[in-house]
């Protein structure tokens, strides 16, 4: 049971951080001096969600060879792109909902052989 809040959680940390630098890419930093001119409350609080990410993620691999938990994350790719959409209001083409299906393909065959 653990392990599946850990994989939400880092998921979750992983798709709000990858939000809130997109969104504070689009807003003006605190100076205009380089790196200032890129730093904003959007960018700091994506660091810090990259981080707590990271920290769940380590917990995963104490419990989890590492194949198996990037394979197991690349549905992040799709969550990301998917929240994107929702929320930032970025198109999603065709060919792109296309390649969500290959990789849902991928997850469940990498799902259906940890269990077999």
């Amino acid at each position: 049971m653990l392990i599946y809040l850990l994989i939400i959680a880092t998921i979750s940390c992983t798709v709000l951080g990858n939000l809130l630098l997109k969104t504070g890419a689009d807003k003006p930093g605190m100076y205009a001096v380089w790196p200032f001119n890129i730093i904003n409350i959007y960018v700091v609080l994506g660091a810090v969600s990259f981080g707590l990410g990271l920290l769940f993620y380590t917990m995963i691999l104490k419990r989890m060879p590492l194949n198996i938990a990037q394979s197991i994350f690349s549905i992040q790719f799709i969550v990301v792109i998917i929240a994107s959409s929702v929320f930032l209001n970025e198109l999603i083409p065709l060919m792109r909902w296309v390649g969500f299906a290959f990789v849902a393909v991928g997850l469940f065959i990498i799902g259906w052989s940890v269990k077999s």
